[in-house]
């Protein structure tokens, strides 16, 4: 028992001990994506939205089937009556029951175009739902980088802070032996605390990024991020990403099945025009007392019956202009997204450049602006350089850094939208599926 409870001691020791850090859940992008699509209220309800086109393809095969009704009466009545030739015409009680089978079909078929439409429905909503996968999982790899920039802006704040303490220090001691004046101790002062500022404002700006990236990604207590290896773009022409685009995006894809969709409804309107044919199928099984001499008690009989309403005051007509509409507007909507997806993939592709363009400059800069700090730094213990250079030595190391921080993530960032823009985003993400 004593050995027990030491143990436990031990373990909450152990626990009080530990940093949080250390029971913080690590993620890596992937991980995120995985947690986001199974918690997304978004993403759920455009899978609702599939299972829904289902349900209506069950509906139209429902049309398509006959209906079964099994049927039971019962008569009662006062007495029975007979007429002068002592022959039974009215029993006291007749009952009635059997089975009957019916059936309505137009004669154009349009209940089959109706189970085609809600088929090419369920691939629409599909698409709709990989667009909204897209969508979504863009906006976590967003906030996940920009949880990535913000501990990068922290560690370049906490370095500037460390700069600039060693550089008042220094200032403090040149002081004391006379080799500079106040007024640049107090110009050091100042910078110390512009860069304590800069931290409060770094470490406030980290937990934002952290907050807005647990929200949007659906994760809860501390974690820690792992970073993705870098990734390097390739180097595909324009119009060949656009074609890629025009064929892969999910949202041009459903708009296409809308197009097609339209049509059909076209030719489901136009059914309506054709007669419609009826069949029924019974058998029925009666019950006398007292019977008549020409009572039947079971009977089978089918029936056929062809219905054509040729005058509807112009509701066929309305309904077959309102579907011409109606596939008018797909058909423009569709033009409409395809120049839009045009413009967006251009719009990422140069983005794109741009920033990786803008790497091997920004690199080049930081090094440099690091090494002319070491110098100035040492110039000014020794006395060869003024208090002014090392601020701005600084400021420009500070500067560069933060550049180069944000042109790396942003890089990243330009490779995954240029992915979207062009459909092939969900190509490297490992999705549940649509069920």
């Amino acid at each position: 028992m004593k050995t027990s409870r030491t143990a436990a001691y031990l373990l909450l020791l152990f626990l009080w001990a530990c940093p949080r850090a250390a029971l913080a859940v690590e993620y890596a992008l992937p991980d995120l994506y995985r947690i986001a699509l199974e918690r997304s209220e978004k993403v759920g309800i455009a899978r609702e939205n599939v299972t829904f086109a289902r349900l209506e393809k069950n509906r139209a095969v429902a049309m398509l089937l006959p209906r079964l009704t099994a049927f039971g009466t019962r008569q009662q009545y006062t007495d029975d009556r007979y007429n002068d030739l002592d022959i039974l015409i009215q029993p006291k009680r007749t009952d009635a029951w059997g089975v009957r089978a019916d059936q309505t079909l137009s004669l154009s078929l349009r209940e089959f175009t109706a189970l085609s439409e809600a088929r090419n429905d369920i691939t629409r909503a599909g698409h709709d739902l990989d667009a909204v996968r897209e969508t979504y999982l863009l906006q976590v790899a967003r906030s996940y980088y920009g949880v990535l920039m913000a501990t990068k802006g922290l560690d370049i704040a906490k370095s500037n802070l460390e700069r600039v303490s060693k550089y008042r220090e220094a200032a403090s001691s040149r002081l004391k032996v006379g080799e500079i004046t106040k007024t640049v101790l107090l110009r050091a002062e100042s910078e110390l605390s512009g860069a304590r500022s800069d931290l409060v404002r770094a470490q406030n700006a980290l937990a934002l990024a952290r907050s807005s990236l647990a929200r949007v990604a659906g994760i809860e207590g501390e974690y820690t991020l792992r970073e993705e290896p870098f990734r390097a773009a390739g180097e595909a022409p324009l119009t060949e990403l656009k074609s890629t685009a025009y064929a892969s995006r999910p949202e041009l894809r459903s708009l296409e099945e809308q197009v097609r969709i339209a049509g059909q409804e076209v030719t489901y309107a136009r059914g309506a025009y054709w007669p419609n044919l009826s069949m029924a199928g019974v058998y029925q099984n009666s019950d006398q007392a007292p019977e008549t001499m020409t009572f039947n008690d079971k009977s089978v009989y089918g029936a056929l019956s062809l219905n054509f309403p040729f005058f509807e005051g112009g509701l066929r007509v309305a309904e077959v202009q309102e579907a011409k509409t109606r596939e008018r507007q797909a058909k423009l909507q569709y033009e409409d997204a395809r120049k839009s997806v045009g413009m967006e993939v251009e719009s990422a592709y140069l983005d794109l450049n741009t920033r990786r363009g803008q790497l091997k400059f920004l690199e080049d800069q930081a090094a440099f602006a690091r090494d002319n700090y070491r110098g100035v730094s040492r110039q000014f213990e020794l006395g060869l350089a003024s208090s002014i250079d090392v601020i701005d030595a600084n400021d420009l190391l500070v500067s560069s850094e933060r550049q180069l921080a944000e042109a790396l993530y942003s890089y990243q960032l330009s490779i995954l939208s240029l992915e979207q823009a062009t459909g092939t985003f969900m190509k490297g993400v490992d999705a549940p599926s649509k069920t």
